[in-house]
């Protein structure tokens, strides 16, 4: 009885399709490789949103792992502290017509974060470069645990 309901009436009762979640990949790499990035940074404060407190650290390397992990999942070109003459990219994701440059923080501000993308004149590694380019500052909260801010240039 209990394999009947969870297999055929749970299903015809609720609207929401497999493939079709707010977090299906296609949504994200869409988002990314059509430079919708207040689309996708709603979404993935959404997905951190989503996660169970007690299984988030409070750490900014655990965001900055998750994040790198999140952009790799998707198949996308990810670098992590990647080196420059002033300093190191948090982390550079890049597709075909876009380049994006991350800067996290915990505990702080998004504005601290794209500050720091200023100061270590990160961009200027790009200046040539014809594809769009995006610095995205993200903050990330201690006691939420998940997303508090964040800001694109």
């Amino acid at each position: 009885m209990r394999e009947g309901f969870v297999k055929y009436l749970v299903p015809f009762y609720t609207p929401k399709k497999k493939d079709k979640t707010t977090f299906d990949i296609s949504n994200f790499v869409r988002e990314i490789r059509t430079g919708d990035t207040e689309g996708f940074m709603y979404r993935l404060e959404a997905f951190f949103a989503n996660g169970d407190y007690a299984l988030m650290g409070d750490k900014e390397l655990y965001f900055h792992n998750a994040v790198y992990v999140f952009f790799t999942l998707l198949g996308l070109y990810v670098e992590v502290e990647r080196h420059t003459t002033s300093g190191r990219m948090e982390i550079l994701v890049q597709t075909k017509e876009y380049i994006y440059i991350f800067e996290l923080k915990i505990a702080q501000s998004a504005d601290i974060a794209l500050q720091q993308i200023e100061e270590k004149d990160h961009a200027k590694s790009f200046a040539s470069d014809s594809r769009k380019l995006f610095k995205i500052g993200v903050n990330f909260s201690t006691e939420k645990r998940c997303i508090d801010e964040w800001k694109v240039v």
